[in-house]
């Protein structure tokens, strides 16, 4: 084969990148192109900083691909035609691409097949394990985490051998139109994660080596949103900055010298959360109406209130729980919140406030620079109760306690909610509980400075555990 296209969707890396090795591995010269969609940039589930960090991943990858002697083509439009002009431009023979699983991309993909003169070939990459391979003995696929992650873990480890290389060199068409990439002025404000595949390789590397290794203390630290005990590489993994086979490598890796057994424990805790997202993709992957409602149907027929007053409070952090507020404000300032303040949050919006996760889960995708359809889709179903494999409905956190247990100083909360600033620790959660003149002293005056929490957990538990049991009877 003389000519292939790398279709560039969400694996902006050449290293361990499926798709443009299985191009070079039978063309003669491959031709990175990125399609601007604009149906997909303009949907309501994609947000601006989103779309920041995705234009500046673009640009350290056409870098990375003018150092070997390519140019990334950027064309602008819907991509079954951008994608048939730049065939019939170059004679290109086939189209390589990675394959993905949400209901608008296998949509996509197929109109782009279906106006193709060559073939479009996709490959693995998006997930570690490729989708469908673990299944049950009968071939039917997991529905539950945990036996989802025992045959996961029996499948042997990812070597490295497995890693495809990323090219010494690519060819270049100077004849062929490219339009401008288009550069993004809020990026460097809006996000503390700079993108491109070599800032995330850093992050990677820095997260595993050494004895003291930040994965060797994972289990301990994952759950503090006050620290940085995360490895902060969703963002990267989300558009493929980095090969999510690299990330279980790197766990291996960390498994095989972890100093000791709690070092070893906190790994495979690490390593746990990246079979996760194989599992939420395994999810959306065979049971695609999850995009839409429950994936346990029966609770699409829970009586959501729905009020918009509470819900523009949840999603501007004036709920007047300070643990809570301070997740919501983390996401507007950053476009990220740390997990364990997403499942705080998720808990609040459906479980106390008894609004539909669905709300929720479109809210994320508007704000997450992170945001991935398969996995926020899980996570908010596992939250709200109605999911696969799913906390149970009766499990409701409480928000108090959450901050309590996991902001213990109030560090996370006086970070984001500054009102709070000068609030004693033992009112830092419930200021409501101040007397006046402690207030007063704290300079901060409930209702008035902070607004005073506008549900009272203990109604609303018992308001939403009625709602379930309807359902459930």
């Amino acid at each position: 084969m003389r000519t292939a296209i790398w279709w560039i969707r969400r694996d902006l890396r050449l290293t361990d990148n499926q798709a443009l090795g299985a191009a070079l591995a039978r063309a003669e010269r491959v031709i990175p192109v990125f399609v601007l969609d604009p149906g997909l940039l303009h949907s309501h589930y994609v947000g601006e900083k989103r779309v920041a960090f995705m234009l500046g991943g673009l640009h350290s990858l056409a870098a990375e691909i003018a150092a070997r002697g390519g140019r990334l083509i950027v064309r602008i439009g819907f991509p079954a035609q951008a994608l048939a002009d730049v065939c019939a431009e170059t004679r290109a023979e086939a189209v390589y691409a990675e394959r993905d699983v949400s209901p608008y991309a296998t949509t996509r993909d197929a109109a782009v097949a279906a106006a193709l003169s060559a073939p479009l070939v996709l490959t693995e990459g998006v997930t570690i394990r490729p989708l469908g391979q673990v299944r049950k003995e009968d071939g039917a696929p997991y529905t539950v985490y945990t036996p989802y992650s025992r045959r996961w873990r029996s499948l042997p480890p990812i070597v490295r051998s497995d890693i495809v290389p990323a090219p010494r060199e690519l060819c270049d068409e100077p004849r062929l139109p490219s339009a401008p990439l288009p550069t993004h002025p809020t990026l460097p404000k809006v996000t503390p994660f700079p993108p491109g595949e070599p800032e995330a390789k850093a992050r990677l590397s820095a997260f595993i080596k050494g004895e003291k290794a930040p994965i060797y203390t994972y289990s301990e630290q994952r759950n503090r949103p006050d620290m940085e005990g995360t490895s902060g590489l969703s963002p990267y993994l989300r558009f493929g900055m980095i090969s999510p086979r690299l990330a279980a490598l790197a766990a291996y890796s960390a498994l095989e010298h972890a100093p000791n057994a709690a070092a070893r424990a906190s790994a495979e805790s690490w390593l746990n959360e990246l079979i996760w997202r194989d599992f939420y993709y395994a999810i959306l992957h065979h049971f695609p109406h999850v995009r839409q409602g429950a994936f346990r149907r029966e609770f699409d027929a829970i009586a959501w209130e729905n009020d918009e007053a509470l819900y523009a409070a949840w999603c501007a952090g004036q709920t007047g729980y300070p643990f809570i507020d301070a997740a919501m404000r983390q996401l507007i300032a950053l476009g990220w919140m740390h997990n364990r303040a997403r499942m705080a949050v998720a808990s609040f919006l459906v479980k106390d406030l008894l609004i539909d996760w669905r709300w929720g889960e479109r809210w994320f995708m508007q704000m997450l620079i992170d945001g991935d359809p398969a996995a926020n889709n899980g996570g908010w179903q596992w939250s709200a109760g109605t999911g696969t494999d799913a906390a149970p409905y009766f499990r409701i956190f409480n928000p108090v306690a959450q901050g309590q247990k996991f902001d213990p100083n109030g560090a996370y909360v006086r970070r984001w909610v500054p009102e709070l600033r000068t609030v004693p620790d033992k009112f830092i959660h419930e200021p409501w509980r101040m007397e006046r003149s402690d207030q007063i002293r704290a300079g901060c005056m409930i209702g008035r400075d902070y607004p005073a929490p506008i549900v009272d957990h203990a109604q609303a538990r018992a308001r939403v555990l009625a709602a379930y049991q309807a359902v459930k009877s």
